[in-house]
């Protein structure tokens, strides 16, 4: 991550935490970046509570995942970083596309890719390492 203007961190679980939690974190977060403007807040909480909700459905595999959310603010930048302890991820970020509109699941990575600039996903030992970047407007 790049040197931040300021950094944010939420450690949480699933169960029994679940996106609430990073709902919550996210309005302090921006509560603390009053420069952060609402296209910004936006678009990039959309993409953290989508990645978020992800990994808590399909990382844990039915079992409880442990996950750590850092999120920075830099001047250009928001960036966040989200790591769990749960399966591999069986998808490439890059090749997400838009499912068929009648489709009921499937939307979530590319929503994500639609709204930041970056967007990786790397195995990281036992770790899944989520990384994304926006630049602000």
């Amino acid at each position: 991550m790049t040197t931040a203007v300021a950094d944010h961190r939420l450690d949480f679980a699933s169960p029994p935490d679940d996106v609430t939690c990073v709902h919550d974190f996210l309005a302090g977060v921006w509560g603390a970046e009053p420069s952060v403007g609402l296209e910004d807040r936006m678009a990039f909480e959309l993409a953290v509570v989508e990645l978020a909700s992800n990994v808590v459905e399909h990382a844990g595999g039915g079992s409880r995942v442990a996950c750590s959310l850092s999120l920075a603010v830099t001047g250009h930048d928001l960036e966040a970083e989200l790591t769990d302890d749960g399966r591999p991820a069986s998808v490439d970020p890059s090749a997400a596309t838009l499912p068929d509109a009648s489709a009921e699941s499937g939307r979530g990575l590319a929503l994500v890719g639609m709204v930041v600039d970056e967007l990786h996903y790397e195995r990281d030992g036992d770790r899944n390492r989520w990384t994304l970047r926006r630049g602000r407007v």
